[in-house]
């Protein structure tokens, strides 16, 4: 590697005695370009990961393939983008994720994120401390926090990358509501205390509804603290809950933060255009929203491919927002 990872444990007091027990001290990964050199001013973007996804994975190696952290590293030793930082926070939790959010029923980690750690990283590195030099990406789950995070604060962040980020909830959630119905109905006795428990009793994900069951459950305590927006027993809808997740969904966010979104500097949206999720739908209601309150200079691409396999991508998007974010 030509470039440097500097690998850090954070002290949260944001995450200290969350609801889940998972730990307030966190591993934080900062990623230094060839050439790093403490006299000059560098753009950061923050590389977050998807559900299930933890800080130590960006390491994984697809077969055949090059890792994320060395495919960045190519793309700045190549010099076919800006220098900048890259940082790799762990908003992991004992549920898969945190949907980059704060909630009672998982933790405080959009603050931890916001608060804590972007402080702490401009703090011990020479970054640009402006919103104009700071993004944010990230795939699937990661694409969501990309998307909301700067719309709620465009104070800290002034670009996105979203790769496949869930939007159009009715589409990317709704449709397993049934399939956890059927499984907790068949497996757990209608229980989700019993799925829990005997989730928790062997290797995670080695049953089919495991993906389903967990993925709602996570999605409920971040959105809507754990209630469930559907009837255990028939699948029927809840109205006033699910409600709760669409005030969470990107595309209808838009209008709310449209003088956040008319102020990024950056703005990328890409999917597969055979997403088994249909975030790709999502990621053209998202684009279509944003046309509707005048942002029109966005990159966005659908491409040959599904949700798996696509990190490939990122060094696209990163070469995006570092060239948007260097002065």
């Amino acid at each position: 590697m030509q470039g440097r990872l500097d690998e850090h444990v954070i002290t949260s007091e944001a995450l200290r005695g969350n609801a889940l027990g998972d730990p307030h001290e966190r591993p934080l990964w900062v990623y230094l370009p060839p050439g790093y050199d403490e006299e000059r001013r560098y753009p950061s973007v923050y590389a977050i990961q998807g559900m299930t996804g933890q800080v130590d994975m960006w390491r994984n190696r697809p077969s055949m393939r090059k890792t994320v952290i060395e495919l960045f590293d190519d793309l700045f030793a190549s010099g076919e983008a800006p220098p900048c930082l890259v940082v790799f926070p762990d908003c992991f939790t004992a549920l898969g994720g945190s949907q980059y959010l704060d909630s009672p029923a998982t933790g405080r980690y959009h603050t931890y994120l916001c608060d804590e750690v972007v402080p702490w990283v401009d703090s011990r590195y020479s970054t640009l401390d402006a919103p104009g030099h700071r993004g944010i990406m990230g795939k699937s789950s990661g694409g969501y926090g990309a998307m909301v995070t700067p719309m709620l604060r465009p104070d800290l962040f002034g670009g996105f990358a979203t790769h496949a980020g869930d939007a159009l909830f009715e589409l990317c959630y709704q449709r397993e509501f049934a399939m956890c119905v059927r499984a907790l109905r068949e497996e757990y006795d209608g229980s989700v205390e019993r799925f829990w428990e005997d989730f928790r009793s062997r290797p995670a994900l080695t049953r089919e509804s495991d993906q389903w069951l967990v993925n709602t459950l996570c999605m409920a305590a971040c959105y809507s603290e754990g209630e469930l927006p559907f009837d255990l027993e028939t699948a029927a809808l809840r109205p006033e809950v699910f409600a709760r997740w669409l005030e969470w969904d990107p595309v209808p966010m838009v209008p709310r933060h449209a003088e956040a979104l008319r102020g990024m500097k950056a703005i990328y949206i890409d999917s597969g255009a055979q997403d088994e999720y249909y975030l790709d739908l999502g990621a053209l209601a998202f684009r279509r929203a944003l046309a509707e309150i005048g942002v029109t200079d966005v990159f966005f691409e659908l491409f040959p491919g599904t949700h798996m396999m696509i990190e490939y991508r990122y060094p696209i998007a990163l070469r995006y927002l570092a060239e948007r974010l260097t002065p």
